[in-house]
């Protein structure tokens, strides 16, 4: 990670004339959210196959992103109207052991959930923002991620400045420089 950090706002309540939604750290009491959140993002198809829990949990792949949470190093936030409806987080990979957007060891690969009934109302921007932001003033100088060329997801990680640097798998590998 760089010596030095970004500048970023805070982490807080975002609010449109749609909703209003708390952005909340993400701690070790949000695994399990996160795990389900993992599910949404890997089995986002409306129309494809669906797996749950034990899927993600099963296939080392995927856990992998989750496992132990928090590790050293991970950051993520949570939406909530009530309840959580959503997140994302970031992790850092090793090259013995990469997620499917990993970049090098420097750059933490960041993963986002939201729930069914929450999509296409601003709650992954949101998400994505104070993700962003959390990184900027953790120190971290890019993040990467893992996006089907079909994933709706996809123009919002464009739209927040996410570039494609690779593909591998039918998926695309992006990259966020944050300073």
């Amino acid at each position: 990670m760089a010596g030095w950090l970004c500048q970023g706002r805070a982490v807080g309540m975002h609010d449109d004339s749609r909703m209003r939604v708390a952005i909340r750290p993400a701690g070790a009491a949000d695994a399990a959210f996160l795990t389900e959140m993992l599910v949404e993002a890997a089995f986002w198809r409306p129309e494809g196959p669906r797996g749950g829990v034990g899927d993600v949990v099963r296939h080392p792949a995927l856990a992998h992103y989750v496992a132990g949470w928090p590790r050293p190093g991970d950051l993520g936030v949570v939406a909530e109207r009530g309840d959580p409806i959503g997140a994302a987080w970031l992790r850092y990979f090793t090259a013995d052991d990469p997620g499917y957007g990993f970049v090098d060891t420097a750059t933490p690969e960041v993963s986002m959930g939201v729930l069914p009934q929450w999509r296409g109302q601003g709650v992954g921007q949101r998400l994505l923002d104070s993700l962003v932001d959390a990184a900027r003033r953790a120190g971290v100088v890019a993040l990467s991620l893992s996006v089907e060329p079909g994933n709706h997801a996809r123009r919002l990680y464009e739209r927040s400045g996410f570039e494609q640097v690779g593909a591998a798998g039918g998926a695309l590998t992006m990259l966020l420089h944050l300073c």
